[in-house]
């Protein structure tokens, strides 16, 4: 009787381990086979814009279109914020929505350390931090005199290399270095190295997250 139970009860943990198997590789076999369906459109892109290093199962592709054009949004967001100021505008009002369209604050994380910034409030983190640093005035951060407020006439960018070779595109997120540009009422043009990272949202918007920017070291001084 005992070996007729332990027979039965083999048997049965059998079929039921060989139908859980089976549900499992069902399962894989269909989230497969959806990926797959996905990432042939993604592959699409890839192909077309000849890219070499995507991360496996990338769901998008940011287009070197797409940073291109966050980049100069950048610069005409800073030239206009400074603008606004002297013309008597909601300089502020806009800058917070410039850090909140252009960057990744109100979604995740952000690394940006700007070119005037030193001590221990070089890293601004937080969107706080980075609002004083572009138009000043908050007592937390007393060396902050708004380095959008200059104000800038005319900002431009420049990558690395020729055409696009200064983008790396990974999927969702992008890499740029090179320069920006930025000339002041005088026609004093200053030039910093900058390094930007853009990930691609779920609304389909590019949005910095990392920001390094310096001057260039001057041998001589």
């Amino acid at each position: 009787m005992i070996k007729k139970t332990l027979l039965i009860a083999l048997t049965l943990s059998g079929t039921l381990l060989y139908s859980c198997q089976s549900t499992s590789e069902k399962a894989n076999q269909v989230a497969s086979e959806i990926k797959t369906a996905t990432n042939s459109e993604v592959q699409k892109v890839i192909d077309q814009l000849g890219l070499v290093y995507v991360e496996e199962g990338a769901q998008t592709i940011i287009t070197y279109d797409e940073v291109n054009a966050a980049q100069q949004a950048w610069c005409d967001a800073l030239v206009k914020i400074g603008k606004l100021k002297e013309e008597g505008g909601d300089y502020k009002a806009f800058a917070e929505q410039v850090l909140s369209d252009a960057y990744n604050y109100d979604n995740g994380k952000v690394f940006f350390k700007p070119t005037l910034a030193y001590g221990e409030q070089t890293f601004r983190n937080t969107k706080k931090g980075a609002l004083a640093y572009f138009i000043g005035g908050d007592p937390e951060y007393p060396n902050d005199k708004g380095f959008a407020l200059t104000p800038w006439v005319k900002a431009r960018y420049d990558n690395a290399g020729n055409g696009n070779e200064g983008i790396q595109i990974y999927g969702s997120v992008a890499i740029t270095m090179g320069n920006v540009w930025v000339t002041d009422k005088s026609g004093k043009e200053v030039m910093v190295d900058k390094t930007w990272v853009f990930k691609k949202g779920k609304d389909g918007k590019l949005r910095i997250i990392v920001h390094k920017s310096s001057l260039p070291f001057n041998p001589t001084k």
